[in-house]
This record gives structure tokens, sequence and C-alpha cells, in this order.
């Protein structure tokens, strides 16, 4: 039996996943958590068989949060559920230690072939993600500019791009405004931008957002 510990603020996805997972013989739910601080005092004070984990949870976000699990545990895998389409966070999940990525929109069986195959040691990702990690391995001078921002920088840049205002992000981030504002300067400075707009176009030119 696969002792798996959630990780998401939505009650209601949290007992989906449960309701996915009953029907199997070799899966359980054993453990869960609605915040990044709760997945690392369950990781520390427990073994589990691997971890299902959101990215964006209030607080300690998923990617800081993924970072620590693998400082504690490196060999505990943990596959990575999220709301956010590959284009904008798979590769910096697996680049952090995840074993594997899948957004909510996909199928119950998927969730249950890929919690399977990462909890047995494998990796799990689609055709297109591999796509994008074999493009990431190559030398290329002309990586995006993107890529030079830090995970909390490309976060702000990204829910900036989609509409969102500093404090609307400092409220679902649980950071303060001058924090929020801090990482829109740097990432404005880094990207050799000015203004938000620019973010905006700059995101949907390169398939970020839609």
């Amino acid at each position: 039996m696969i002792r798996i510990l959630i990780s998401d603020d939505h009650a209601i996805v949290r007992e989906g996943i449960k309701q996915i997972l009953a029907d199997t013989d070799d899966l359980v739910v054993a453990g869960e958590a609605t915040n990044g601080h709760e997945v690392i005092e369950l990781v520390r004070g427990e073994d589990w068989g691997m971890g299902l984990l959101d990215l964006a949870m209030p607080g300690k976000d998923g990617l800081e949060t993924l970072k620590e699990i693998k400082r504690e545990k490196p060999k505990l895998p943990v596959l990575v559920l999220s709301i956010y389409p590959e284009e904008q966070y798979a590769v910096r999940a697996l680049k952090a230690g995840a074993s594997g990525y899948l957004t909510k929109e996909s199928a119950p069986e998927e969730l249950i072939a890929a919690i399977r195959k990462v909890s047995q040691g494998g990796k799990y990702i689609s055709a297109s993600l591999a796509e994008k990690l074999a493009s990431h391995l190559e030398v290329d001078a002309d990586k995006p500019v993107h890529d030079t921002l830090s995970d909390r920088e490309y976060q702000v840049m990204l829910m900036i791009a989609s509409g969102k205002t500093v404090k609307e992000i400092a409220d679902e981030t649980c950071l303060s405004v001058k924090t929020v504002s801090t990482y829109r300067v740097r990432a404005l400075s880094k990207m050799g931008m000015k203004n938000n707009s620019e973010f905006t176009y700059y995101a949907i030119k390169h398939g970020l957002i839609s």
C-alpha cells in the first residue's frame, strides 16, 4: 500500500483526490496538508510513499515547499498537481526536484497512472513537456529572459501579466504589498522592462498566458 500525502488548500480538491483513489487497492491518502508549513511538518514527522503537491498555496508557495521537501527527504517522490498549465511552471517544478507534473484538468485515470509511476521511482511527464525539457537542456544563447527570474519574481510577473494588482497578489500569496512590489521591480529590471503592460505583452508572446 502506497501512503500518499496530499497538499492543497482547497478541501474540495483533497476530497476529490480521495474519491478518485478510493477505488484502488494499492493507493491510500494517509495525510493532508493545506499549506507549505503543514507539508514540511508532516514530511519530517512520518514516512510517506510519495507526495502530491499543489503549487498555489498560501504563505510558503509550492516551489519553495518542494525544494524544502527535497532537502528534508531527498528520496521522497513528489508529483505536482497544479491548476497552472505546463507552459508556466512545469520546467521549474522539475528543476526543483519534482518527479512529475500534472494539471488539474487531467483525467482521473492519468492521475492514478502518474501516482503509481512516480511512487515506484519513475518520472511522469507529458510528450509536450518532454519537448520543453529537451529545449531547456540545449545550450542556447537565446534562452528566454524570464528564465533569469527567481521563482517568486516569475510568479509575480505572471500574476501581473494576468491582470492582478499588487494588492490582489499580496492577498493571494500572503505576502506584504511592499514585498510583492519589490519582486515586481526586480523582475522589471532583470527583463529590461518599464511597466506592467510589457509584462503582459511578453507573457502572451511567449505563450505563458493565454
